[in-house]
């Protein structure tokens, strides 16, 4: 059974992914989330008592405590859906974005990265870092056409901006360090099942 560290898990995406792989089984999943108001704990109601599913209400931004959740629970992989959302939000208060969606991307990418490295070599080739970014990194697109991975990124807003830099830290740190990481671009108009399955095989 693969276990997975999936923050932000009570968030509308996030809750969905958390609840279709356990519907799906053979995961474990620890689900760390700092219930703001982008968080909803019913939406886990159904987990109650279950004990492939652990819900902690935590920041990913405080070091210990992802490095804590790391040792103690040992994950296949992380999914990162943890963000501040939501255009408007993000122009009334732009800090905040930068601190959740950048400082702290760059918190749980270091902290994952010390723990990968100490994986055995034949876990390490076995974990992932999913980052959960968005599509308004690439801009506006107006009433027709898409975009596409080849798509110049041109965020527009302080949100889209802040999932942009944490885009390319993921990115960065992959290179840099060699940590494996992927980054799927998606919608709030997307559900949970558009991800694509081989990103993280359960």
């Amino acid at each position: 059974m693969k276990t997975l560290l999936v923050t932000g898990g009570a968030g509308f995406i996030g809750g969905n992914f958390v609840l279709d792989a356990l519907a799906r089984g053979g995961a474990r999943i620890v689900n760390l989330d700092a219930l703001t108001y982008a968080g909803n704990r019913d939406t886990l109601a159904s987990l109650e008592g279950r004990s492939e599913h652990v819900f902690v209400h935590g920041d990913i931004g405080d070091a210990a405590l992802v490095r804590r959740l790391l040792a103690e629970h040992r994950p296949d992989a992380v999914v990162n859906f943890a963000a501040e959302s939501h255009v408007d939000r993000s122009i009334d208060g732009p800090a905040a974005f930068v601190q959740t969606n950048v400082v702290g991307t760059l918190n749980l990418l270091e902290c994952t990265l010390g723990y990968w490295r100490e994986l055995p070599l034949e876990r390490q080739d076995g974990f992932r870092f999913l980052h959960v970014s968005t599509d308004e990194v690439y801009g506006s697109l107006g009433p027709v056409g898409r975009f596409s991975e080849e798509t110049a990124y041109a965020p527009n807003s302080p949100y889209s901006a802040s999932k942009a830099a944490s885009d390319h830290l993921v990115r960065a740190f992959h290179h840099t360090y060699g940590l494996p990481t992927l980054t799927t671009n998606c919608s709030n108009n997307y559900g949970p099942y558009q991800f694509p399955e081989k990103l993280i095989p359960l």
